[in-house]
């Protein structure tokens, strides 16, 4: 079996460190023994590289690389996404990229970026008097497409780390990824968190998230490969007494009952 992995907008869309992302995705790929392959799309890439995807990953920015990416992220590159997505084709979209799966985005400077519109989800930057987002954050998975695949007590939360100016509201509350244990999420007021579609994760949490929740990791793989063969597939368990050690430890940190 073979996966292939497409960094959207590898150069502009990765101020935050969601690199890690896809480090973690080739190290869990390599302990299943399932060859990766890598696009790195960016600008001046060949709509192609979006056509051969099994999965999407894309990170945060600051309003100028996402304008940037707004005005190339249109047409044939956007109906090639649209119908992936269609398809059930997973993603992961990290904070700027989150916003982009929305309707629109007002910057700070009041400027209204029109975005993919693939969820029914607005963002606008924050007021003058309003702080910005940051912190440790704490979810529980509460999507009820998603929540079946996460059954373990701990597995259910997921951990990360928050900075965001923008603020991010569902027009429909159960699109949301999870309820917020600790921290703020979309806005800071509803206490939702992220968005979950068609295999298609949205969310705040950097982190990155996938080192920090290795069972997001595993599902995002399961369902590439399931979308990719047409089979059911069923990942075999890895190793990950480290990583579990180091959540229940966090949770343990953050006052989470299990």
């Amino acid at each position: 079996m073979t996966l292939n992995i497409c960094w959207l907008y590898y150069d502009l869309m990765n101020t935050y460190g969601d690199y890690g992302n896809l480090l973690a995705l080739e190290y869990r790929l390599k302990q299943l023994q399932i060859k990766t392959q890598i696009s790195y799309f960016s600008v001046n890439s060949s709509q192609s590289l979006l056509e051969k995807a099994d999965l999407f990953l894309m990170g945060g920015a600051e309003d100028r690389q996402q304008e940037l990416v707004a005005k190339d992220l249109v047409g044939q590159k956007r109906r090639i996404l649209q119908q992936k997505i269609q398809k059930q084709v997973p993603g992961l979209y990290i904070c700027g990229a989150y916003q982009f799966l929305g309707e629109y985005y007002l910057t700070a400077a009041a400027k209204k970026l029109n975005c993919l519109n693939f969820a029914p989800l607005s963002t606008k930057s924050a007021k003058p008097h309003q702080t910005r987002l940051i912190g440790d954050i704490v979810v529980e998975i509460t999507n009820p497409n998603l929540r079946p695949y996460f059954q373990q007590s701990n597995n259910r939360f997921l951990i990360g780390f928050e900075n965001h100016n923008g603020r991010t509201y569902l027009k429909k509350r159960d699109n949301a990824l999870g309820k917020v244990i600790l921290g703020k999420g979309n806005n800071g007021l509803d206490h939702l968190e992220g968005v979950f579609f068609q295999n298609t994760l949205g969310t705040y949490l950097h982190g990155p998230i996938l080192p920090r929740n290795p069972a997001l990791a595993d599902f995002l793989i399961e369902k590439a490969l399931q979308i990719k063969y047409n089979q059911v597939i069923s990942l075999k368990p890895i190793d990950d007494q480290l990583e579990q050690q180091n959540r229940l430890r966090l949770l343990k940190e953050f006052h989470v009952k299990i």
